[in-house]
């Protein structure tokens, strides 16, 4: 059995699976701001699980900075954890070796797994309350794009320039319109909603040139409502010798964090031997 542990700002979840990657258990909680706390919820959760074999798995973390190779939470965006030791804490919980990576990057490389056979280079796209992003190449994570996803892009925006996250991210949605993505029907809302997203998009697209752009989060998750929209500003913004990539819908929008968990495990640990 494999284990995930995904991270996030208001919620945690571990998650159990099997073998061939199929989640066999999970369960949620509020991911207390309190690191201390944190670590006896995350304990509870895990013994609460009917599975505690563990053969490997992998913690999923969000925010600008990630120490790799020490297992650390340098910086969390959405929580005041400073230079923690996920990695080496949650080991001992678990019983098992584990590896840590960004959020973005697993769900990433877990849309990446379904398209192996179609696209060589993959960009994974999460508009939900922030934007993030990565990019897998031949099944792998491109560990040089950073983690801090759209906060840092700069874009122009009504004359100004300003972090592409803050107005084109899910939190700025709701900002200006009142409303979530899951609310917003009607189409001129989602034109303006989609030229915002378009501009970094083509960024993306300049810098990684991509053969497929894989988009979820929670305003992902509604792509079918703006993706006309979207492509027609990305065609009106192309820039002349770049292609533009197909960009289609996450297929497994709410457990990819999750899968990550599990693709990244096997390929660290290469326990491939027992899927022999």
């Amino acid at each position: 059995m494999y284990v995930g542990i995904d991270i996030g700002g208001t919620k945690t979840l571990v998650a159990v699976l099997n073998e061939n990657g199929v989640i066999h258990e999970k369960i949620k909680f509020p991911t207390n701001p309190n690191y201390s706390e944190f670590l006896l919820d995350l304990k509870k959760a895990i013994n609460s699980l009917g599975m505690h074999d563990f053969k490997a798995g992998a913690v999923a973390v969000t925010g600008p900075r990630t120490d790799r190779k020490h297992g650390r939470i340098v910086n969390s965006s959405n929580l005041p954890w400073r230079n923690v030791p996920i990695q080496h804490d949650a080991e001992l919980l678990c019983g098992c070796p584990l590896v840590i990576e960004n959020d973005a990057k697993l769900a990433a490389l877990s849309e990446s797994m379904l398209l192996k056979d179609k696209y060589k280079k993959v960009l994974y796209v999460t508009v939900s309350t922030g934007i993030g992003f990565g990019l897998v190449v031949n099944g792998v994570i491109d560990t040089s794009v950073g983690d801090a996803g759209g906060k840092p892009m700069l874009l122009e925006h009504k004359g100004k320039l300003v972090s592409w996250e803050d107005f084109a991210s899910g939190h700025a949605i709701v900002e200006r319109f009142g409303k979530q993505a899951k609310d917003i029907n009607d189409q001129q809302t989602w034109k303006i909603i989609s030229r915002d997203l378009a501009k970094g998009f083509i960024h993306l697209i300049a810098i990684m040139q991509p053969d497929v752009i894989v988009i979820g989060g929670g305003v992902g998750n509604y792509f079918e409502k703006f993706e006309i929209y979207l492509k027609e500003d990305i065609e009106n913004y192309k820039i002349p010798l770049v292609k533009l990539p197909k960009m289609i819908k996450a297929q497994r929008p709410d457990d990819a964090v999750i899968y990550g968990c599990y693709d990244i495990a096997k390929q660290h640990f290469n326990h491939e031997k027992y899927h022999n």
